[in-house]
């Protein structure tokens, strides 16, 4: 399971601020650990703040101010670290911090962009071969000037040890998720019942009607489900790891998206990482490898193989088909 800390350990994040970053967007980071804190009767989450350079102080959008209690130069070791910009993130051009966030994700730390955050992990050059959104903002820019991104609309996106979040108040949906992730769903959704937040969101669609929609089901374990594989594309989960994310028996899970979808949870895995895929084929100009390897798949030649029994055609195959209708419009 893509757990970074054990339960029962302080987790360790470094939320790095731009200067003019947006406040709706930080205080919907902030706030779900402050009462996951408190909720928790001690801490859980230890938080640092770090501004860019070595300032006392950092100032919002709104000119909020918030102190700074950590530097890039102390080199503390986090679980996460989260970049939260907002304003003209393509006037950021610090080289000091891109190189800290380059060295941090040279040693496999997590990082995270919030808002306009996602901009400046793309400029820092730590987001190839990841999923990742961004707020709408800035995503035409963000395509124009880096067009092999694989950058999507989404609420949040959570692929093995990035997380980019479109920000205003996305950040409780992807807080919910991390939550649940480290502390378990029942935690969770203690922490969102405390802000009233009561529709959580799933990560890949703005409203939770889009799954519905698609799947035909209400059921609250198949929708939890999906949500969980839609955040572990690129490293997906087993069937034990899913149930004990959704909080259900394995035999449970299977049973009942069986019974409500008419195929194993697996399957219906399997065919989301290949939707995902055939997407890529597509949108963007990645090699077949960086697109098995974004999709979960351990090898060129077992994708090819899963790609050619869901669509009739190899992969390569399709490219090129797709490629050459293309020219002819």
């Amino acid at each position: 399971m893509d757990s970074h800390s054990s339960p029962n350990q302080t987790y360790k994040i470094g939320i790095l601020l731009i200067d003019g970053f947006a406040l709706m967007s930080y205080s919907s980071v902030i706030e779900p650990l402050r009462a996951g804190n408190l909720l928790g009767k001690k801490v859980l989450y230890q938080v640092d703040h770090i501004a860019a350079g070595n300032e006392r102080e950092i100032s919002s959008s709104s000119s909020a101010v918030i102190p700074t209690n950590a530097t890039m130069s102390e080199n503390k070791d986090y679980d996460l670290i989260l970049v939260v910009a907002g304003g003209d993130p393509s006037s950021f051009k610090d080289e000091q911090t891109f190189q800290w966030l380059r060295n941090k994700a040279r040693y496999g730390a997590r990082l995270g962009g919030v808002s306009a955050g996602p901009v400046i992990l793309a400029n820092a050059g730590v987001m190839k071969g990841y999923r990742m959104t961004v707020h709408w903002e800035h995503a035409a820019a963000l395509s124009e000037n880096t067009p092999n991104l694989l950058l999507e609309r989404s609420l949040y996106i959570m692929d093995r040890d990035r997380i980019t979040c479109a920000g205003g108040v996305a950040p409780l949906d992807m807080m919910h998720a991390l939550q649940s992730e480290i502390h378990g769903p029942e935690f969770a959704r203690k922490v969102s019942d405390w802000f009233i937040h009561t529709d959580v969101r799933p990560s890949g669609d703005p409203q939770r009607s889009g799954m519905i929609e698609r799947f035909g089901t209400h059921h609250p374990s198949i929708i939890q489900t999906l949500e969980i594989m839609e955040n572990h594309i690129a490293d997906p989960l087993n069937l034990r790891q899913l149930a004990l994310l959704s909080s259900i028996s394995p035999r449970q899970l299977n049973r009942i998206f069986i019974e409500k979808i008419g195929r194993s949870t697996m399957s219906v895995y399997r065919n989301l990482r290949l939707e995902k895929a055939h997407n890529l084929i597509q949108q963007t100009v990645l090699s077949l490898t960086e697109i098995a390897l974004a999709t979960g798949f351990s090898s060129s030649a077992h994708f090819s193989k899963a790609f050619q029994e869901k669509y009739s055609s190899p992969p390569s195959s399709y490219r090129q088909d797709t490629r050459s209708k293309a020219q002819q419009l």
